[in-house]
């Protein structure tokens, strides 16, 4: 069914009221998107804006050029394959340690007492309630290498001298998965807490042990939580640029760290778009394909 056939069906209190995800997607997705594109087929450019212009009219005909230059360069250049990878195992390690943390979280919150949930929901999102980069430079107190932490065991005497836990990945990982478990958790949440307990009851008398329950039942109901909270947190993470930056080091390799050099070091806007264009494709493209899978797996299991 296409989309012009789907909104004609609708009455028009309702085609209006699902237009607005649409609109608000063409608004604030795909009209920067497709600036950043047309930024990225342009040079550098000694001007304002600093990139020449795609399209030019001589002698009465409009002439354009595209400069693929930009991306052949980022394609050839080990350094930007470097940074990708790095940022994507940065992301990747990130998702899967809020993963092993959030599950049994969500889990526990889910099957707790319904009064006690609210508060519980309250304590993971508290730390929403105050500044992203306040609570950055709160880690940085902690973490460094004079830092509370480190004054404290050096006091008690537990270490001799201070360790190093500040500006290498044991920081960068400690922050990124502080910093993104609340968007694991409340997906998993969500799907955890309409799962029918009534299931385990059954699987228990069935001779089913706890362990056998929880990956026969548990996690193939809570698998769309999974895919949701991981996408919550990989997708931002892969552009992470605040934390690498304060806590990971010199020597930690990001894609938002490049950005910022080209666009404010170098002043190279269409390197700049480059690159984030390429990042924006590698994470659409594989959402794409997996919600096309899932879209598949639907039809066919209503055709069954």
């Amino acid at each position: 069914m296409t989309i012009q056939r789907f909104f004609k069906r609708l009455k028009p209190g309702r085609g209006a009221v699902i237009s607005l995800p649409y609109f608000w997607l063409l608004l604030f997705f795909l009209v920067p998107f497709f600036i950043v594109l047309k930024i990225s087929f342009a040079e550098q450019d000694l001007a304002v804006p600093p990139f020449t212009s795609l399209a030019n009219i001589e002698g009465g005909l409009l002439h354009l050029t595209l400069n693929l230059g930009n991306y052949l360069f980022i394609l050839t250049d080990g350094l930007y394959a470097a940074t990708y990878l790095s940022s994507l195992t940065v992301a990747f390690f990130t998702t899967l340690m809020c993963l092993l943390l959030g599950y049994p979280m969500a889990y526990a919150i889910a099957r707790t007492d319904p009064a006690r949930r609210n508060v519980l929901l309250m304590l993971v999102m508290l730390p929403f309630w105050t500044s992203f980069l306040l609570r950055v430079y709160a880690w940085m107190g902690l973490l460094n290498e004079n830092g509370l932490i480190n004054n404290l065991l050096l006091s008690l005497g537990l270490i001799s001298e201070p360790l190093p836990m500040f500006h290498n990945s044991f920081s960068l990982y400690l922050v990124m998965v502080y910093a993104y478990l609340p968007f694991m958790i409340l997906p998993l949440f969500s799907h955890l807490v309409k799962m029918d307990g009534r299931l385990l009851e059954a699987a228990g008398d069935l001779g089913a042990g706890p362990v056998k329950a929880f990956f026969t039942i548990t996690l193939p109901l809570s698998k769309n939580g999974i895919i949701a909270g991981s996408m919550m947190v990989f997708i931002p993470a892969v552009g992470e640029f605040v934390i690498p930056e304060l806590v990971g080091g010199s020597d930690t390799l990001m894609i938002g760290k490049v950005l910022w050099n080209e666009f404010f070091d170098n002043n190279n806007w269409p390197m700049a778009s480059a690159v984030a264009i390429i990042m924006v494709l590698m994470l659409i493209v594989p959402i794409a394909l997996l919600h096309r899978f899932e879209t598949r797996q639907l039809e066919a299991k209503g055709n069954d």
